[in-house]
């Protein structure tokens, strides 16, 4: 059985109204005890559950620092290219919005590579919109290759693929793979993918399997907060995440909580996700999945990070761009606009109009970060905190 199977046998419908009406003997319990369930903790996402915010904090804190000590692994996204097939409506790299875009040649995404281990990263995410054209298995691979030597720990997040497909990039030394299911509402995802192979929600949520299949180590999942209700989303995510630790327990796994952020088409979100229920959610997680590394984007603005890397966080990007050769400018000369998927002739003056458009590039980010400190003050930061940042956790060497 995967679990696009076992999902749809979910008693969704039992669980959120547990996440809305769960009674104060019961979450303080649950709190005082640990969850136990997948309905314990929909119980801590309930509005009785938020009440006691301040205690749910305090373990939340406690015991990442079991678990975890006091440690925020540093990585970086480095993006390859911004070519997509897909229409999301949500996403700047969506087919038809009109957007400059380009793929890097193997060589710059060296450059850029080479200039996130300059700042210190040896942790590296490799982005890139879902486009066999630009963005094959075959080029992915070499991508990988090219790195591998200076960079010790290499993830992907990148349109889904077949077993098959995964293992030349598993045998090139890739280690993670991450995939945002974006929203685990059917109706809601139907409505926001209209062109693509990413309309096929089962598929892409059985994308962590057939990755694990391949020989990946590492699996990140998430959903993308604001386009369905935030407590459907973080059981739905909850329930994914027990499913995985089951049956594909020699992997690591982590969970993103990403917040929509601005970007090219001016979607806007369909549902509230305040500040005070992410920090409800990150601490429910931990209780939860004690095990489980929690992430932390900089699509959160730095004051606001700083206060939630202490709750339950392992893990921080920094300093990121999300447009290809926003680090260095590389791909600078090849950027060229899109329209409905054809290229167009650039108008003089088009860039100043396009949002958000890199610095460094000319070419469109997938969205507007909030955090642009650098790395280095990122890291300072951390540890005035009282945690240290660690900025390599494996190598290849040890499997060897």
């Amino acid at each position: 059985m995967s679990f696009a199977e076992a999902f749809n046998a979910l008693p969704f419908s039992n669980l959120i109204e547990r996440a809305r009406g769960a009674e104060s003997a019961s979450v303080e319990r649950i709190i005082l005890n640990g969850p136990s369930s997948l309905a314990d903790f929909a119980a801590l996402l309930s509005p009785e559950a938020g009440k006691s915010l301040e205690t749910l904090c305090r373990r939340s804190q406690a015991m990442t620092r079991q678990r975890f000590g006091r440690t925020i692994r540093m990585f970086a996204p480095l993006y390859l290219s911004n070519e997509c097939i897909n229409n999301c409506a949500y996403c700047g790299f969506s087919r038809d919005n009109p957007i400059l875009r380009v793929t890097l040649s193997v060589d710059e995404v060296v450059r850029e590579a080479r200039a996130l281990a300059e700042q210190g990263f040896r942790n590296i995410l490799l982005v890139a919109g879902e486009h066999p054209k630009f963005v094959s298995s075959g080029y992915m691979t070499e991508c990988v290759r090219a790195l591998r030597e200076f960079v010790p720990s290499i993830s992907l997040e990148v349109g889904p693929m077949e077993t098959a497909e995964y293992l030349p990039l598993v045998e090139a030394g890739a280690e993670g793979l991450v995939v945002y299911q974006e929203t685990y509402d059917r109706a809601v995802y139907s409505r926001m993918h209209t062109l693509g192979p990413k309309r096929d929600f089962d598929w892409r949520l059985v994308t962590p399997e057939r990755a694990y299949a391949a020989g990946f180590r590492r699996l990140g999942i998430a959903a993308l907060f604001g386009l369905a209700d935030w407590r459907l989303e973080a059981i739905a995510v909850a329930a994914h995440a027990v499913w995985l630790l089951k049956h594909c327990w020699k992997a690591q796994l982590t969970l993103a909580l990403p917040r929509l952020r601005p970007c090219a088409g001016e979607f806007q979100p369909l549902t509230a996700f305040g500040d005070r229920e992410l920090v409800q959610v990150i601490a429910a997680f931990r209780l939860f999945l004690p095990d489980a590394g929690i992430v932390l984007s900089t699509r959160e603005p730095a004051k606001f990070r700083d206060h939630l890397l202490p709750l339950g966080i392992t893990h921080a990007s920094a300093g990121s761009h999300t447009e290809p050769g926003g680090y260095t400018g590389a791909g600078k000369d090849a950027v060229h606009k899109t329209v409905r998927g054809r290229i167009i002739e650039q108008e003089s003056g088009s860039l100043d109009r396009i949002a958000p458009v890199g610095r460094a590039t000319g070419a469109t980010g997938q969205f507007e970060i909030a955090d642009d400190r650098t790395p280095a003050e990122v890291a300072l930061r951390i540890r005035q905190l009282g945690y240290e940042p660690v900025w390599k956790d494996w190598d290849a060497a040890l499997m060897a």
